[in-house]
């Protein structure tokens, strides 16, 4: 998904979760006027794209410990440059749990969800946002996931339970979404 499709999508996107709208629309307006939010030097928001995993079942979800935020939260990092949000979000992804891209299934090519977060300031970055994309995949959870330096630990969380590990709207909507986009799944398998 090049910076073109991304803009399209983000000023078109819509949300039956009005903040996740709201963000869409200030996405939209970032990529329409700035160049260098493909960048994390420089005031404004920061493109970033992650990847929320699940399982085959639809039963879990892959989350990371990260290091310098102390939180879990799903794979994904900064596009440093590149506007192919997709690739930029399959690439953390295999970085940061260690599976190879032949692991990982694009379930849709489309944005699954939009999010805008607060980075508060740590040494040397002054406090930014990050407009994140994000893509929903999937992987068999039975494979061994070595992480990175970025991550304390890697762990499969049952759906229900990702409210324990991270109570953010964000990741609520996600694990909504996903229940959403699995019946969606499974009625179009029984009419076909």
């Amino acid at each position: 998904m090049d910076r073109d499709a991304l803009l399209r999508e983000l000023c078109h996107y819509r949300s039956p979760f009005p903040e996740e709208e709201a963000y869409a629309r200030r996405g939209c307006q970032a990529l329409r006027f700035s160049e260098g939010c493909y960048h994390r030097e420089g005031p404004g928001l920061h493109v970033t794209a992650s990847t929320w995993v699940i399982n085959p079942g639809g039963t879990a979800t892959l989350l990371l410990l990260h290091r310098k935020i102390g939180g879990w939260f799903q794979p994904g990092g900064h596009a440093d440059g590149e506007k192919n949000v997709l690739q930029v979000a399959i690439r953390e992804c295999c970085e940061e749990t260690g599976l190879p891209q032949s692991a990982l299934r694009v379930l849709t090519p489309r944005i699954f969800d939009v999010d805008i977060h607060r980075v508060p300031e740590r040494r040397r970055e002054p406090e930014h946002h990050h407009l994140d994309i994000r893509f929903l995949l999937e992987t068999d959870d039975r494979l061994p996931l070595q992480g990175n330096l970025e991550s304390l630990e890697i762990r499969w969380v049952p759906l229900h339970g990702v409210r324990v590990y991270n109570h953010s709207r964000s990741l609520h909507r996600l694990v909504a979404k996903t229940r959403e986009w699995l019946r969606q799944q499974r009625r179009g398998h029984t009419q076909a």
